[in-house]
């Protein structure tokens, strides 16, 4: 990981420099990133493909992107297309190495005939809970199946039947004789082929038998040759199965090194749990701004250098924990704070009308795109007899050392005038509909002489000019610190139900029509936004990425 040219070596990397020092593999490091395309990306990923490609990079080697696509029931072409635009997003490139483990078909075949032919593998027609009951406890030796010794030569006929689709789905399937009394509950005869019937989104009817992910990752590692395959610590029970594959196939033995993955407090990052919440209508697609998926953080404003930031500062370990959701957003402000564009924009307005203001004119108001980045120059606000301002900025009956607009008190506009309220009118429910004030011509924001002092300053849009927007406002998903973490309850009990509210009729200034989709910009008072790709040139929609209070900040400071 290169960023942060002052980190420390961490675990992984000392084990890759002492194997380059050894002269291993010829002093090379060659990584891969290998996903599943059964689903889309989460920020979880993010930490294993920053990892890959980075450490690689470091030290002068390559990275691999290789789908392990060994079960077509749930894979699609949706799901590869969009795992790669995320990890461009993300800022990584593997030039000509894509790869999928379907490209090892044949390959895979033919090592699991190997076995068979070595005695080290047999084909099992016992039911799914006969293999279940079988297979034995952590504490209980398993039991050999009736199968386990049928001859190699029936063996190959068999597979060979299977893989011509001669038995149906469930019918049996292929397993290594390994050890049904191992402590390692992997080695207990671990399947290695099953029958799936179903197309595959790249090969098509060619094939009716699939390897199980525990045979197809560790060999595709092997065929491309990877130095240091970098896996998260759920897989370090099954480094010894890898191991004994590697062994009695007698191939490249790439180094298998697992890491905690990343854990994020009020959110799920199980591929099964995210699935969920699309196909039962929690969400709208794995996209959505609520999701922890890089589709769905890119939609609600996220940017690649925050996420690489934060997974650079939480670090690689060994030993799990649990990462404050609250960081990550601290991180993302502090991100944005230097990029964002500002904008004025009222998301429940009022009129306030200034009686002193000529009807026609408009006065030029400059103010800075950014003030924390002199390159992003300036914009023009204009300022008209008829404003917007925000409905909670004015009270009829303020409580004490209320410093916004009161009647009778004075306030600053951003970059405006001082305006005093006259008087205001309301309806018959007790709403306020307009306000009206008068301006102080010589009190201009930057000019300023005429000696009034305004404690506060409010945001306007100037009613003439005024673009209406639809916003959305993104909160977390879940109630619960920990929604998995409850085994009597089922974690979608803990979906926040506000965790969308929609805006339809805010007010913005009108360079908001310069908006690129998914540029970010920092609406006034109010936080930071994006625009969404659901805008329209009639109805543009910006989805909230985060609130302006940052309360790790405060944390940092105490």
């Amino acid at each position: 990981m290169t960023e942060n040219k002052n980190e420390s070596v961490h675990f992984i990397e000392q084990f890759v420099l002492e194997d380059m020092a050894s002269g291993k593999h010829g002093g090379r490091i060659h990584t891969r990133f290998p996903p599943e395309p059964n689903g889309f990306l989460h920020i979880g990923h993010s930490k294993a493909i920053i990892l890959n490609f980075d450490l690689a990079a470091k030290y002068g080697g390559k990275t691999n992107l290789r789908f392990d696509d060994t079960n077509p029931a749930v894979e699609d072409v949706r799901f590869v297309e969009n795992i790669k635009k995320d990890i461009h997003w993300l800022g990584y490139d593997w030039e000509d190495r894509e790869y999928y483990a379907s490209d090892y078909f044949p390959t895979l075949f033919e090592y699991a005939v190997k076995l068979i032919k070595k005695g080290k593998a047999y084909v099992d027609h016992s039911s799914a809970e006969e293999m279940s009951k079988m297979r034995g406890t952590p504490t209980k030796p398993g039991v050999e199946s009736p199968y386990r010794n049928r001859s190699i030569e029936e063996n190959l006929e068999l597979f060979t039947r299977m893989k011509n689709g001669e038995f149906d789905e469930g019918e049996c399937v292929l397993r290594a004789k390994i050890d049904m009394s191992s402590p390692n509950m992997h080695m207990r005869d671990p399947v290695m082929y099953r029958i799936k019937k179903t197309p595959h989104h790249r090969t098509g009817d060619q094939w009716v038998i699939y390897p199980t992910y525990d045979f197809a990752h560790g060999q595709s590692d092997s065929i491309e040759k990877i130095t240091h395959s970098l896996c998260t610590l759920e897989f370090e029970n099954h480094r010894p199965l890898y191991d004994w594959f590697i062994q009695e196939l007698e191939i490249f033995p790439s180094r298998q090194i697992e890491f905690a993955r990343l854990n994020l407090n009020y959110t799920v990052m199980s591929k099964r749990k995210l699935l969920q919440l699309v196909t039962q209508n929690h969400v709208n697609d794995w996209d959505d701004p609520r999701m922890p998926t890089l589709a769905g953080m890119r939609r609600r404003g996220y940017t690649p250098e925050a996420i690489r930031r934060f997974i650079y500062k939480v670090g690689i370990a060994k030993r799990e924990n649990i990462i404050d959701l609250s960081y990550l957003e601290h991180v993302l402000r502090d991100d944005l704070n230097n990029r964002a564009l500002r904008r004025m924009v009222v998301s429940d307005p009022v009129k306030v009308v200034i009686t002193n203001f000529p009807d026609e004119l408009e006065e030029q108001m400059p103010s800075d795109n950014n003030p924390r980045d002199e390159k992003a120059g300036q914009r023009t606000l204009l300022f008209t007899k008829e404003l917007y301002i925000e409905r909670a900025d004015f009270e009829v009956d303020p409580p004490k050392k209320y410093h916004r607009l009161k009647p009778g008190g004075v306030v600053r506009l951003k970059n405006g005038f001082i305006i005093q309220c006259e008087d205001f009118d309301m309806d018959a429910n007790g709403k306020v509909t307009e306000i009206h004030c008068t301006y102080f011509p010589d009190s201009r924001s930057g000019s300023d002489t005429s000696g009034i002092k305004a404690k506060g300053v409010i945001h306007w849009v100037s009613a003439k000019h005024g673009v209406p927007i639809e916003l959305r406002l993104y909160d977390r998903l879940f109630l619960d610190e920990n929604p998995l973490g409850h085994p009597d309850k089922d974690f979608l009990e803990f979906i926040n139900p506000d965790s969308l509210k929609v805006i339809p009729n805010a007010i913005a200034e009108p360079a908001i029509l310069d908006a690129e989709t998914e540029e970010r910009y920092q609406f006034l008072r109010m936080g930071y936004f994006t625009k969404d790709p659901d805008s329209t040139p009639g109805h543009l929609v910006f989805n909230r990425t985060v609130t302006l209070r940052d309360s790790w900040a405060k944390q940092l400071r105490n």
